[in-house]
């Protein structure tokens, strides 16, 4: 990673739900401030189940009926690349974040996704976790897109600041 942009990977379970939309959420948001070229962007998943994935269809289906389009593959987190390359790893629950941080994760760069979100200052960490929609129907989508976008905005306020 360039030292003068910042790296921020958004990491969920299988890199096909949450964190695909965190990331096209976040480059959106960053290209409509017209900060974009401020940051390297990506997601990963602490499994690699969907490497090489496109993003599940009703997450593809949410961006797109939200303006986004989803273009990246799924991948694994690897610890010898990632913790070296992105200044901010991103999770999506309190569990990614125990497995980034027994990968070896310094904790100090390791936050929970909704943890940015304004909405949500000093509530109890049990309630920052963005539910995992994979079992779930469509609404489940929507729902994590409603709070993903929350949270995004709130992280790139504090990035940007």
């Amino acid at each position: 990673m360039s030292n003068d942009r910042i790296g921020v990977l958004f990491i969920c379970m299988g890199n096909i739900c949450r964190s695909p939309l965190a990331e096209g959420v976040f480059i959106d948001l960053a290209r409509e401030r017209g900060v974009l070229e401020r940051f390297v962007i990506d997601s990963c998943g602490t499994g690699g189940w969907h490497a090489g994935e496109r993003a599940d269809p009703r997450a593809r289906e949410v961006a797109r009926r939200n303006g986004l389009e989803l273009t990246s593959r799924a991948r694994k987190f690897d610890p010898r690349s990632d913790i070296d390359g992105f200044a901010h790893l991103i999770v999506m629950d309190r569990a990614n974040r125990d497995d980034i941080l027994d990968a070896g994760a310094p904790s100090e760069r390791v936050r929970l996704l909704r943890a940015f979100d304004p909405e949500l200052a000093g509530a109890d960490e049990g309630s920052l976790d963005v539910p995992d929609p994979y079992w779930g129907g469509a609404d489940g989508f929507d729902n994590v897109f409603a709070m993903v976008t929350r949270a995004c905005e709130g992280l790139l306020d504090e990035l940007s600041a």
